[in-house]
């Protein structure tokens, strides 16, 4: 059996998106007895079926003769041209003695528009997407939300009635593409809109929680920091979470920041006696899709004080001996970002093996252009060549001269 070609592909899953839209909106679900829907801008006629001659027919709005501007009543039909969104309300027909004939209640809106999409994992084995409609179509609307993935499985996205707009795929395989079908529909047609998923491009965990922040005993500059794994993220060897920790005094603007792939970290640079604001914040280990946001705020002072929890105030001592150091107050946008040790190991490492390769360079030129330097040239071994043949020459008898 062939596979079809991508583009082939593409083709089929636009038709097959376009056939389910059609035949949700050509069914039965938007008939309503005494609905009837039309389009703002587009000619609406509303028809008086229970007339017998279709002559001295007169029709009401709202309980009242009033009419829109610009209608008009034609073998008793009423045409509304280029109805505006105002002209919605209930309509009825009379006959000549204002006898009831008929009702309609005449709701008008949009077609809708493609909407909007974003998708977001907050783990490997699951990802869910939510949308925004681009029109407000003042009709009732419903959405169809399919996915497919490489392998051709086709299934649901599941939509959650206590979360409008929203959907999710579950038990996903983390190493696949997926492409999602959101399909907006309502009494006078539909759209959709096609998005290619990658799990390891929209994977972002949710934030750290237990946070929690200690002084150190004996320690006026120091604060313990520990928090826990997200309870959304399954702890699983293959697929762990990295951290960043940012804090700074609260009376400072400016945040410095450390790296870690542990659950606790020890900050030796806070400032003693000063109330410190600290947040922590996770990614997949491999650097994965997108940074966490940051969890709940947690304080606590270095030195004497009291370690405050999340939502909590903090309670510091006024009567605490000031400070050695004190923070600048001049603003700081850019964080400080302090490196993990081992990242400073091995860049020492990597500037020594550099180090190393330029002085044996140095050393291999250095030896190359001396040997150059104690090599005789031509000229001079012309000459000692020609004061050794004199030299031998006149140690000769003179007979053998001659």
């Amino acid at each position: 059996m062939c596979t079809p070609t991508p583009g082939l592909r593409s083709v089929m899953v636009l038709l097959a998106a376009a056939l389910v839209s059609t035949s949700v909106t050509s069914g039965e679900g938007w008939r309503e007895e005494g609905v009837q829907y039309g389009q703002v801008g587009a000619d609406v006629v509303l028809s008086c079926a229970g007339a017998p001659g279709r002559s001295g027919v007169e029709w009401w709005r709202d309980g009242a003769a009033a009419l829109p501007e610009g209608c008009i009543l034609r073998d008793g039909d009423l045409l509304l041209p280029q109805a505006e969104l105002a002209a919605g309300g209930d309509y009825s027909c009379h006959d000549g003695t204002g006898q009831l004939l008929c009702s309609v209640s005449l709701r008008l809106g949009y077609l809708p528009g493609i909407p909007s999409v974003t998708c977001r994992a907050s783990d490997y084995e699951n990802f869910s997407c939510s949308w925004t409609p681009s029109v407000e179509t003042f009709l009732p609307t419903r959405y169809i939300t399919t996915y497919r993935t490489q392998t051709s499985q086709v299934g649901p996205c599941v939509q959650d009635p206590g979360r409008p707009h929203t959907c999710s795929v579950h038990k996903c395989e983390f190493w696949s593409s997926y492409r999602l079908n959101v399909t907006e529909v309502n009494p006078l047609g539909s759209s959709f809109r096609l998005l290619d998923v990658t799990m390891q491009a929209i994977i972002k965990p949710d934030p750290p929680e237990g946070l929690v922040v200690e002084p150190v005993p004996s320690a006026p500059r120091r604060l313990r920091v520990r928090w826990q794994y997200p309870a959304s993220w399954p702890k699983q060897p293959h697929f762990q979470l990295k951290f960043r920790l940012q804090y700074r005094p609260v009376a400072h603007g400016s945040w410095s920041m450390v790296e870690t792939v542990n659950l606790s970290e020890v900050i030796t640079d806070a400032f003693s006696g000063l109330e410190h604001v600290v947040q922590v914040g996770a990614k997949d280990f491999l650097d994965a899709g997108n940074w966490s946001e940051w969890s709940a705020e947690a304080r606590a002072t270095p030195g004497p004080g009291l370690t405050v929890t999340p939502g909590d105030e903090a309670i510091t001592n006024a009567g605490l001996e000031s400070p050695a150091e004190m923070p600048s107050l001049a603003p700081n946008p850019e964080p400080i970002d302090r490196s993990d040790p081992m990242e400073k190991v091995a860049i020492l490492i990597s500037l020594g093996i550099f180090s190393f390769f330029i002085l044996a360079l140095v050393l291999g030129i250095t030896i190359a252009v001396w040997l150059r330097l104690r090599k005789p040239s031509k000229d001079e071994t012309k000459k000692h060549d020609f004061l050794a043949a004199a030299v031998h020459m006149r140690a000769l008898p003179k007979p053998q001269i001659l």
